[in-house]
Parts: structure tokens; C-alpha cells; sequence
């Protein structure tokens, strides 16, 4: 059983509130300054860390044009139709040179920043400007000579999902036993863009967490907030969410993708949620036993003499608490008085004759 992972100072547990992993993509919209802004409305926004996705295009796909290496038309995503992959990735491409720039820029924000890795020019450049963790893109997750080389660097390694059915990701997974590696998150993924809600299949988070015995997390492909914050509930220890700056252009991934804004609003809502799990055991607040008092009970509804029999004209079912509770009401009438009573008192026991 994997029982918690460290990426930066960060511990990422069941028993830690979840991590939000705000996800850039190819909204940086090919501009460094944009970026570093979107860094700064990130930080401002309460992000813990944030994630970028580092490929060499070549080692990516080929600019060929040939019918399998364009987009067909039938993609949700319009900005990615009738394109060919090499076209796509080249807009995505994050420029080498500007990794310092942006790891620098955000560990000065106090932000956790790594990537996706796609291969291993990539990684050699990301290890070189010392990573925490590094991230499998789904479509990358049967790429076992890929995850092999990022978990030589014994860093924490976070694997998606998206398009793999049960049995490959076992086969992932046995990999990942086979090599000793221990390091891991799985991330419950959809890869459609955006995802609907109907969808989502969140259910599956818990069950991949029970079989397996590991640490599970959801990476988000939906445009709205609902289900990264429902996510918590069904266990989902690690978040991913596409961010892009308040305003900006269509971008290949803005039409999923949230800006600062709702991210923060994610950030406090899936917290609360966190907070509110709880346990199976039913627990009585300190606040809550102040309450009980104010629950119903019996009271006098009249003056009852002593030996007068409780009646439903003189006794009724009121708030506070001070008197039996209402399971005893139908005990109590027939029953006499023992001795006088006044005028809105509480009923207990002794003031009942039970051999009435």
C-alpha cells in the first residue's frame, strides 16, 4: 500500500488535503510575458503548484502529410480539426530556453513547478534544472521505456489514464511493480476536450484506489468546477485542472482550460469539501450537544393538580429540551400526577405515579 509521496514540501496523502496541480498546457499562447503574468494571478490565486508539459517536437510526431497524422474532423475541439499533429504540437511547444526562465520565475512566487515529460531530451533538460516530479501524459502511458527513464531519477512520478482500459492499466502498474517503483500517482482521467460532466465517471477513483492499493488523483478535461471539487469525496488525493489568463485568446486547450479566478474559487471549495469528508463514525459536535437542548420534550400545558390524570389537554410536545422526550408521551398519558404542577413546567419522571 502506497501511503503518501513528496513532491517539493508538499506531502500528498489520503490524510492531506488534496493537491491542486494547475496545469498550463499551451495556454502560455507562445509568449513568456503572458506567462509569467498567468504565474503571478496563479499565486495570488492560492496555487501550491503549477505544471507545464516540456517535448522536443521532433521526438513528438513527424511533419508528414499523410492522412494518419492529421486531425479528423470529428473532435469536440474545433482548433484542433483538419490539423496536422505536427502543426498542433508546434503551437503547444514550450521553448527549451524559457524552462530556466519559468522555473526560476516560479520558485520566486513560491510556487512547485515541474512537467510532463514526452522524452528524453526532455527529461535530461528538466533534470538539469532539478524537477521534483515529473508527470506521464496519458497518451504517453504505455510508453514503458519512457516511465522506465523517469523513474531511474527516483522522483515522484504521476501517471494518467485517459484511454487505457482496465487491464493496461494493470499492465502499468505490474511495470511499475516489476521495476520497484514505489513513487507513484495514478491519476483517474478522461481524455475527451472538455469532458462532460456525464461522463466523468468519478466512482472510478475509489475503485482503482481499493484494488490497487495505491494513491489516486483526477486529472480534469471538464469546463466547469464541479467535478475536480465532487473528486474529493471519492478520494481523488491529487488534482489537475488546465488554467489559462482571465481574457485570453482561444488556445488549443482555453476551451477547458479556468483562469485564476475559478481556480481560486476550486482551491476553496475542494478544500471545504476535504474538510467535510469526515469519518463513518457518527460524531457529536461540542457546538452540536450545546443544541440538544432546544430539541422537543414534554411540558404542562396547564396547571395539573396533584393525582390529576396526564391528558392531552394538559400536557404538549415543545421545544426546549428541559422535560421527557416525546417517546414517552404516549407512557405518560393515563398516568397521575404525584404532585402539583405548574404551568409551562417540564414532565419527568418524577413527577409521574407509575403505579397509576
Amino acid at each position: 500500500m502506497i501511503k503518501k509521496v513528496k513532491i517539493g514540501n508538499r506531502i500528498i496523502s489520503n490524510s492531506n488535503k488534496p493537491l491542486i496541480i494547475a496545469e498550463v498546457s499551451a495556454n502560455h499562447q507562445n509568449s513568456l510575458k503572458k506567462t509569467f503574468q498567468l504565474l503571478n494571478n496563479l499565486a495570488s490565486a492560492g496555487v501550491e503548484v503549477v505544471k507545464f508539459q516540456t517535448f522536443n517536437l521532433d521526438d513528438m510526431t513527424m511533419n508528414i502529410n499523410k492522412r494518419e497524422f492529421l486531425i479528423k474532423n470529428n473532435f469536440k475541439n474545433k482548433t484542433w480539426n483538419s490539423r496536422s499533429l505536427y502543426s498542433i504540437y508546434k503551437e503547444a511547444h514550450l521553448p527549451f530556453e524559457w524552462h530556466k526562465k519559468i522555473f526560476k520565475k516560479a520558485k520566486s512566487l513560491g510556487l512547485i513547478c515541474f512537467s510532463s515529460v514526452f522524452d528524453l531530451k526532455s527529461l535530461k533538460l528538466l533534470e538539469k534544472l532539478k524537477s521534483p516530479a515529473y508527470k506521464i501524459a496519458s497518451l504517453e502511458s504505455m510508453h514503458f521505456p519512457l516511465i522506465r527513464a523517469v523513474c531511474k531519477t527516483n522522483k515522484p512520478v504521476i501517471i494518467s489514464t485517459g484511454t487505457l482500459n482496465i487491464k493496461e492499466i494493470e499492465e502499468v502498474l505490474k511495470f511499475l511493480k516489476k521495476i520497484n517503483y514505489k513513487k507513484y500517482i495514478v491519476l483517474h482521467c478522461i481524455s475527451d476536450y472538455p469532458t462532460k460532466n456525464k461522463n466523468v465517471n468519478l466512482s472510478f477513483i475509489n475503485f482503482l484506489k481499493k484494488k490497487y492499493k495505491c494513491l489516486v488523483g483526477f486529472s480534469d478535461h471538464t469546463s466547469s468546477l464541479g467535478a475536480a471539487i465532487s473528486s474529493v469525496a471519492h478520494g481523488a488525493c491529487v488534482i489537475e485542472k488546465h488554467v489559462k489568463l482571465k481574457g485570453s485568446k482561444k488556445s488549443l486547450d482555453s476551451h477547458f482550460s479556468i483562469d485564476p479566478d475559478a481556480m481560486k474559487k476550486m482551491i476553496i471549495e475542494t478544500n471545504n469539501a476535504w474538510e467535510a469528508i469526515g469519518s463513518p463514525k457518527k460524531i457529536i459536535t461540542a457546538s452540536e450537544k450545546k443544541v440538544k437542548k432546544y430539541r422537543r420534550s414534554i411540558y404542562s400545558s396547564k396547571s395539573i393538580e396533584r393525582g390529576e390524570i396526564f391528558t392531552t389537554d394538559n400536557i404538549k410536545v415543545i421545544r426546549p429540551g428541559n422535560g421527557l422526550e416525546p417517546k414517552y408521551y404516549d407512557y405518560i398519558i393515563g398516568k397521575k400526577a404525584k404532585k402539583k404542577i405548574n404551568l409551562g413546567q417540564p414532565i419527568n419522571f418524577q413527577l409521574i405515579n407509575n403505579s397509576s
